[in-house]
């Protein structure tokens, strides 16, 4: 199966495009992966790390072919808020959540959760849904991939959906 071993982005696209490949935000955060284009080009993704794939970017395989990448539109919250302080504060809760977030200079987009859209309204914000592609923040870990972090000493097993604590004792 040939290969896709590195990523050209958008902005300095250059070679022939053979095909289109159409990707959720989870999708677009990977190493390695077997894939099939919309016009059935099937190749392994193949990078030498995690990478985040952005809208528009391409996949070049091995013989110099392109892959275009596009972003799939998914079901979100658009968050909006009265003012630019009220959506500030709305962003600060959001974020307090550690989940995946656009911010926009108007608006804030999460993946459609109910839970957390009855929070921003019980905030007095709105959130209703829409269909778009979804590009979060990289944040202080966007080199890494799938929102997962490390702490550059080791390696840790926790999840992510109770507050905890990040000082590790160690003897």
């Amino acid at each position: 199966m040939i290969r896709a071993t590195h990523v050209l982005r958008r902005d300095a696209l250059a070679g022939e495009i053979v095909d289109r490949i159409v990707l959720d935000h989870g999708d677009r955060h990977r190493r390695r992966m077997a894939m099939r284009g919309v016009g059935g080009v099937a190749f392994l993704l193949d990078l030498a790390e995690p990478t985040v794939l952005d809208d528009g970017d391409a996949l070049v395989l091995q013989d110099g072919r392109l892959v275009w990448v596009e972003a799939a539109p998914e079901r979100l919250l658009e968050i909006r808020a009265a003012d630019d302080h009220a959506l500030k504060r709305l962003i600060w809760h959001i974020g307090n959540r550690h989940i995946p977030a656009e911010i926009a200079p108007d608006a804030v987009y999460i993946a459609d959760d109910h839970v957390l859209a009855e929070m921003v309204r019980g905030l007095g914000g709105t959130a209703e849904l829409v269909e778009r592609p979804f590009r979060p923040e990289g944040g202080a870990y966007a080199g890494e991939a799938a929102g997962h972090h490390h702490h550059g000493h080791h390696d840790h097993g926790h999840s992510h959906a109770h507050p905890h604590d990040h000082s590790h004792a160690h003897d």
